[in-house]
């Protein structure tokens, strides 16, 4: 293992060498190699934020850059036995930047003109211009596992975890990276596949305990079946796309357009722009690009690409991974509109007036370049006054129209009245080991609601273009509430004092009345999340019944091909309308448009529960060290067998199981979602505030077994304290006469709505 200098010792190699202070020539001097830079980066930085060192550039860098995930080609280790690469495309006027390769103990040995795929860091004050991480070498494929690892005399086995498969695998001596008996690993295939014995393996990654956090998302993926493995004609094919050039397509690389992701995002799939419109019968108008990646050129009808895409169906997004649609030389890579690059794009170009409502727009296949790739953070910290060197440059001419642009969208939408639920999204927040550091609940900005207005803009002018053509596409569909959940959702609401509209079609509008009749009080999340469990799930379908939670009568997923394959098909279906190319949607795709709408919204839903499931996991793997404590909640749900109540700390579900409600008997009323005590007259409902403690938590199921402590103000007796035949006493009435008033109240009324 590669020792690491002191600060002292660095500080004294300063002193003696004051010509030889690049961080290259300290690593060099203290023998220094591959991912241990990454610690002698972390010490210059604390030295430099102490004060002790201060850092000066030696160069100016060229506004060309690289992108952050590229194909690079491997040169001879130097003197030093580093190993450097250069990028096999090179769009810039100088000479191609040097890219030093941060090798693991696990990565494959690397040689003189191998190819790689990698993923690249800037930095400064080096020789060279960027730092390099492998993802893969190219033309290999090796087959990937995920298992517990067997200790053996020499080396040992690998049992899989899948059901499906039923071979063991051999880890030859030599090959186990320190793995311990019983430990859960990923390891990939060693050398050729043999027609006899068992498949040689070598282990790259050692998840530790099989029930710990970082082995939870690959347990998900194995137990709900999402491919995450490329087949090798997959990779093979990714591996031999050329970016696309300006044939056939606009120029629109003189555009401003950017894109504003996540601080962590890898793929950037959407670029934005807002000019404000000077015609003069559009007083305050803007116009308005959305320019998405062109997947459509690289994943072709029918080739193995698009065959894998299909069935994957969608991308799917863990807090510590993603399993993605496309190979990383697509999704990453060729289909990334990353900043200073020329991506291949599909755009649209739509004009709106002072009001936010579309006047017009018109589609292009063109070619761009981003001035910018920003997250949400920076952006909306730009415009409250505080824009970084990046932002800066660019408020006045990009940013301020954007928002601008915004405003005058947020008003149509205020008119169209679309669903506006608020319900926080939970950020589960992971370090390097795995563990779960905190839960936090992410911050809706202003940046946010920008980028999704221009997505469902376009995602408009997309279906409203492909039926004005008369093609064929696949809708995004979400139908009207089934009259059932709306009569559960009735139920709830009048039993917290509040009223929503009945014996007239239901608008969303209507479900926006109440949920601002429950804003600021204390049945406000309860309405929020019935009203969720009212509506129905969304699917694609070549009909179109509309977009029930939007308002909108026409709609389809346009903006992101990169990890969802309906929107590669709207894409092919723009091509064919417009005879762009001979990779649009084809007859045999549009006789078969029916079966791949319910493919990808079974996918979809797939993805949705490994997604679920796996929160689960890591909250109660990290409630796991909390049990006994008491924590705060609302109940969510009533079921015949317990209760369960959404804490509210962290967003997660816990359960009463019914035997510890009390030793009397519990009546369950489906129609009110009531339990009513025997005895006591007890009545536990929806929405009603908590006080639990934490019995158990199993980060193997995600189950959180709660205890319940206080019922509203009313600190619940234990259970052991009383029975049902009066052995060691019953409780106190608790305002037994109102709650069975209540209870009997709500059921005169089911009856006569039933009559």
């Amino acid at each position: 293992m590669t020792r690491i200098p002191s600060k002292d010792e660095i500080l004294q190699w300063i002193s003696d060498n004051p010509t030889l202070t690049a961080k290259r020539d300290i690593a060099k001097a203290f023998g220094i190699k591959g991912a241990a830079r990454i610690d002698l980066k972390r010490i210059l930085r604390e030295l430099e934020d102490e004060g002790v060192l201060r850092k000066r550039k030696s160069s100016y860098r060229e506004a060309d850059k690289l992108p952050p995930v590229a194909v690079l080609r491997i040169s001879a280790p130097d003197a030093a036995g580093d190993v450097f690469a250069r990028p096999l495309e090179w769009e810039g006027t100088g000479e191609e930047p040097a890219i030093l390769m941060l090798l693991k103990s696990s990565d494959p040995p690397l040689g003189d003109g191998d190819r790689v795929l990698a993923r690249l860091t800037e930095v400064g004050g080096e020789a060279h211009a960027y730092e390099g991480r492998l993802i893969r070498k190219i033309g290999t494929n090796p087959q990937r596992i995920l298992g517990v690892y067997r200790k053996g005399s020499e080396g040992g086995r690998i049992v899989p975890i899948d059901k499906g498969a039923d071979k063991q695998w051999v880890v030859p001596a030599g090959a186990e990276e320190g793995a311990k008996d019983g430990e859960l690993v990923e390891a990939e295939q060693s050398g050729p596949k043999g027609r006899l014995g068992l498949p040689k393996a070598r282990i790259v990654a050692r998840l530790g305990d099989p029930t710990a956090p970082k082995a939870v998302s690959l347990i998900a993926i194995h137990q709900h079946g999402i491919p995450d493995a490329f087949p090798d004609e997959v990779v093979a094919e990714a591996d031999r796309a050329k970016p696309a050039g300006l044939k056939g397509r606009e120029d629109l690389r003189d555009l401003p357009l950017l894109t504003i992701d996540p601080f962590d995002a890898r793929d950037r799939d959407d670029a934005v722009l807002a000019i404000p419109d000077d015609d003069p019968k559009n007083e305050g108008g803007f116009i308005l690009w959305v320019a998405i990646a062109d997947v459509a050129h690289y994943v072709r009808p029918g080739s193995a690409l698009d065959r894998e895409a299909k069935h994957r169906g969608n991308s799917t997004y863990f807090p510590d991974r993603v399993v993605p649609m496309l190979p990383d030389r697509l999704s990453g890579d060729l289909c990334s509109l990353h900043e200073n690059v020329p991506r291949a794009c599909m755009a649209v170009r739509m004009r709106i007036d002072s009001a936010g409502h579309k006047i017009d727009h018109r589609f292009t296949r063109g070619l761009m370049k981003s001035v910018a790739s920003l997250n949400y953070m920076e952006v909306q910290a730009g415009m409250d006054g505080q824009p970084n060197d990046k932002v800066a440059p660019l408020m006045e001419e990009v940013i301020r129209p954007l928002f601008a642009a915004h405003d005058a969208l947020k008003r149509a939408r205020a008119a169209r009245q679309p669903l506006e639920l608020d319900l926080p999204e939970r950020q589960i927040v992971i370090n390097e080991d795995g563990h779960v550091t905190s839960v936090d609940f992410k911050e809706r900005l202003e940046a946010h609601k920008l980028i999704e207005e221009f997505m469902v803009l376009a995602n408009v002018a997309a279906a409203e273009e492909l039926i004005r053509l008369r093609t064929p596409l696949l809708f995004r569909v979400h139908e009207e509430p089934n009259p059932d959940k709306l009569d559960a959702l009735r139920e709830v609401v009048q039993a917290s004092g509040l009223t929503l509209a009945k014996g007239q079609v239901l608008k969303t509008q209507h479900l926006n009345n109440l949920l601002k009749q429950a804003e600021g009080t204390e049945n406000q999340e309860l309405i929020n999340l019935q009203t969720l469990r009212s509506m129905t799930q969304a699917y694609y379908s070549p009909t179109n019944f509309g977009h029930f939670g939007l308002a909108l009568r026409n709609y389809a997923h346009f903006t992101s091909p990169i990890r969802r394959y309906s929107d590669l098909i709207v894409h092919r279906a723009l091509i064919r309308a417009h005879r762009w190319g001979d990779d649009g949607l084809t007859d045999a795709e549009i006789e078969l448009l029916e079966d791949t709408g319910q493919k990808i919204s079974d996918t979809e839903r797939r993805s949705m529960m490994a997604e679920r499931d796996t929160t689960d996991r890591y909250l109660a793997a990290y409630l796991s060290d909390r049990i006994g404590a008491e924590m705060t909640g609302r109940i969510s749900g009533i079921a015949r067998f317990g209760v369960f109540v959404k804490l509210d700390e962290t967003g997660a579900d816990g359960m009463i199981p019914i035997r510890e409600l009390g030793r009397e008997f519990f009546h369950y009323d489906a129609e009110t979602q009531t339990l009513t005590g025997s005895d006591t007259g007890l009545v536990i409902g929806l929405g009603q505030r908590v006080t639990v403690k934490l019995a158990e938590a199993a980060p193997v199921t995600g189950g959180l077994i709660v205890e319940l402590v206080k019922l509203d103000d009313y600190a619940m007796p234990k259970p052991s304290r009383y029975g049902r035949k009066g052995k060691g006493g019953k409780p106190p009435r608790r305002k037994a006469g109102a709650a069975k008033h209540k209870a009997k109240a709500i059921k005169r009324k089911v009856k006569r709505t039933r009559r």
